[in-house]
């Protein structure tokens, strides 16, 4: 009677593989866009092997969505003890991320990738905006407990409104005033 062996877990994923692929993602996005580009090319490139890709990710589009949030930063909830504190850090940190070259980059490719492929949008939606708006919900419901808004006061609506405020002033720059000042005014009207 033969004792079966233990089946080896496989080599340890390696961290520079890994970051490979999440720059030769970038690169071929960039290039290419979503739609032509291929696992096979980012293998390619990155000099990993497709199934090194597969083991990580079960599509492009996740691999898309990593990528992207590999070069974001992670936005941080202030709590500065009232609304309009927070609100405004949270402003001036989108700007630090989002008004520089690279950061009008990656806005630009999450609006095309996502509006070519359901998938990747799907995937970028539940990974990483799900749980931003759910983070932001923090600072509503601490505005509400210092009664600073309405106790009926959705949220996400307002997560959503913001975001939207933000990218359209991110494409269509308002002239008579800095993008921080015009996005505060903005939200203004929805929170007083």
């Amino acid at each position: 009677m033969t004792i079966p062996s233990k089946k080896s877990p496989g080599r340890p994923r390696s961290a520079q593989s890994h970051q490979a692929m999440l720059q030769t993602t970038l690169e071929l996005l960039a290039e290419v866009g979503f739609e032509a580009m291929s696992i096979e090319a980012i293998a390619t490139r990155a000099g990993v092997g497709k199934t090194t890709i597969y083991r990580r990710y079960s599509s492009k589009a996740e691999l898309v969505a990593d990528a992207i949030e590999s070069i974001r930063e992670e936005i941080v909830i202030p709590d500065t003890g009232s609304l309009w504190g927070d609100i405004t850090a949270l402003i001036q940190n989108a700007a630090q991320i989002s008004l520089n070259p690279l950061g009008r980059q990656t806005v630009a490719m999450i609006i095309s990738s996502a509006s070519s492929n359901a998938e990747f949008a799907q995937i970028y939606w539940t990974k990483y905006l799900q749980p931003r708006r759910e983070a932001f919900a923090v600072v509503l419901e601490r505005a509400k407990a210092r009664q600073e808004v309405k106790p009926d006061l959705d949220p996400s609506l307002v997560f959503d409104t913001m975001s939207g405020i933000m990218l359209y002033a991110m494409i269509f720059q308002p002239t008579s005033e800095p993008w921080v000042a015009y996005v505060r005014r903005a939200l203004e009207l929805i929170l007083l």
